[in-house]
């Protein structure tokens, strides 16, 4: 990430401050006690807030209730304790201006020289589905007010929002005789005012959904999970931060072994894990699927029995670009399938679960990574998505569009049989996942040939038919698998070319959303071409 400023003013460099007494408030107390005894026995005086205080106590550490500061009570459920100018002073006080040492001294205002507070879990509340009172209940209004007035004053207060800021502060004490540096509190209060704008934007976010509307203002919080050695390149500074969304995937999956993620990585392994969703989780009865991923586009997908022929199937379409590639399975991984996977160099494999002895087996291949992540994502759950672009941001709705049976339109003479309607579904949800323009070919629930991202939809049908000769010669098979495929296209086909290219590979079921203005004829070519067509109603461009 980009280095620290070098021109800092001179207190960053050289000021030390004295810890004489702090103020707590944590929601998270797991390592309160600890911490507060180890305060304590450094002379620091404590004042806290209502549970802390209560906890601080009952452990008999000695500890003041905020109220013996401001002489007023917590009241309304503790929605009013440390709105008040005694605690307000204590942070906010410049104590090298000889005005606002005389404003303490004249109202008793104490200095507080340490601020612990960590703020109430809304992103907890939303996340574990809690009710709209429940969530409003927990937004935080004093802890945010005291963290950023605290870190206002960073020249003579530090403030810690989480515990792993308060081992910081203990250790610049017993490196300083009991004061903290300049250097610390600028850092501390940089943390602070992003936490406090990360938990802003959550909230602000929530209630978006709420009232429905598009907000005047967006805003985007996260909060680190790994610093990345670079970014899409090595040239380019990268970091991983997660939403708190809790969407299951890579953001909250374990990692079981293997040398750290990438950027590309967990782009790839995104990717990876979202197609896969689509097909199911075979713990709910849907069959074994596995996807695999390069540069974020599918190579291969396949639905089988078992997780090691759906891998072999997936494989097949398209050997040469799983090299290095990312795997992703909708269930539990298995040792029989590890041994296959691992014939091949892949950079990660992601599953929700994996057998003790799958883990063994990639325990011998040092730098491959395997991910668990518990459960896969609900591709129909709504959630959004953006992009930077030069001067703003481009917020949308992610792509959670799903075509029911019903709505399936079929436009040609000539039906499809349950088995291309089978494959047309299949490829109809992989196309989804594919850079536009899309063109899918599916045989038998294995992907035949994928052409992605090209300008033309005509040359990514072309493509995706050669990707299938190219698994035709792998394989050594007699003709490629898009003899009687069937094919998707993200997008409408503009003309007839596209639809003709498909069907010269072999595909003789197509599905498409419609729409264009040329559909009349697109129509009548797969008539006189034997073709059943499909339309969807529906578009799934991917840029």
């Amino acid at each position: 990430m980009p280095s620290p400023n070098p021109d800092l003013p001179a207190f960053d460099r050289a000021t030390l401050r004295p810890v004489k007494r702090a103020l707590l408030s944590v929601s998270d107390k797991s390592r309160l006690i600890d911490q507060a005894k180890a305060l304590h026995e450094r002379g620091v005086k404590l004042v806290s807030t209502g549970g802390t205080h209560k906890a601080i106590a009952g452990a008999g550490i000695p500890v003041k209730d905020v109220s013996e500061l401001t002489n007023f009570p917590e009241m309304m459920d503790g929605r009013v304790k440390t709105l008040h100018p005694m605690v307000h002073g204590g942070l906010l006080g410049d104590r090298d201006l000889a005005s606002h040492r005389d404003a303490m001294h004249d109202h008793g205002i104490l200095s507080i020289d340490l601020l612990i507070v960590n703020l109430y879990p809304f992103e907890n509340a939303v996340a574990q589905g809690g009710s709209y009172e429940m969530c409003v209940e927990n937004i935080d209004i004093g802890g945010p007010a005291m963290i950023r007035a605290a870190a206002k004053n960073h020249a003579h207060v530090a403030v810690c929002t989480d515990s792993v800021d308060v081992d910081a502060v203990l250790a610049d004490m017993d490196a300083n005789d009991g004061q903290t540096t300049g250097t610390l509190r600028q850092k501390l209060a940089a943390k602070t005012y992003a936490r406090s704008a990360a938990y802003d934007a959550a909230i602000a976010n929530y209630f978006a959904k709420q009232v429905e509307e598009t907000p005047t203002y967006r805003a985007q919080g996260g909060t680190l999970k790994q610093e990345l050695r670079y970014g899409e390149n090595p040239h380019q500074t990268a970091a991983f931060y997660t939403d708190g969304s809790h969407r299951a995937g890579v953001a909250t999956a374990e990692q079981l072994q293997g040398k750290a993620l990438s950027y590309n990585n967990i782009n790839d392994t995104d990717a990876a894990y979202e197609l896969v969703a689509e097909f199911g989780s075979v713990e709910a009865g849907d069959k074994p699927t596995v996807a695999i991923i390069k540069h974020a586009n599918p190579c291969g997908l396949a639905t089988a029995d078992d997780f090691i022929t759906a891998y072999k199937n997936a494989l097949a379409c398209d050997p040469v670009s799983a090299f290095g590639g990312i795997v992703a399975l909708n269930g539990n991984l298995d040792a029989a399938t590890a041994k296959e996977i691992v014939k091949v160099f892949t950079e990660v494999v992601i599953a929700p679960s994996a057998d003790e002895d799958a883990v063994e087996v990639f325990r011998k291949k040092k730098n491959l990574r395997l991910l668990v992540a518990g459960g896969l994502p609900d591709v129909t759950a709504p959630s959004l998505t953006q992009r930077n672009v030069a001067g703003g941001i481009l917020v949308q709705d992610r792509d959670n569009g799903y075509v029911a049976d019903a709505d399936l339109k079929v436009v040609t003479k000539r039906k499809p049989t349950d088995a291309e309607m089978a494959d047309l579904r299949m490829a109809w949800k992989v196309a989804k996942h594919v850079k536009s323009n899309a063109i899918i070919y599916v045989k038998d629930g294995s992907t035949a040939g994928i052409g992605a991202g090209q300008m033309s939809r005509i040359d990514s049908a072309r493509i995706a038919a050669r990707k299938a000769e190219d698994a035709q010669a792998a394989a050594g098979w007699d003709a490629p698998r898009t003899q009687g495929c069937a094919c998707a296209s993200d997008a409408f086909f503009p003309f007839a070319d596209g639809m003709l290219a498909a069907a010269a590979a072999g595909a003789t079921a197509i599905i498409q959303p419609g729409g264009s203005i040329r559909d009349d004829e697109v129509i009548a070519a797969a008539d006189e071409a034997g073709i059943a067509m499909v339309f969807t109603g529906m578009r799934h461009f991917r840029h």
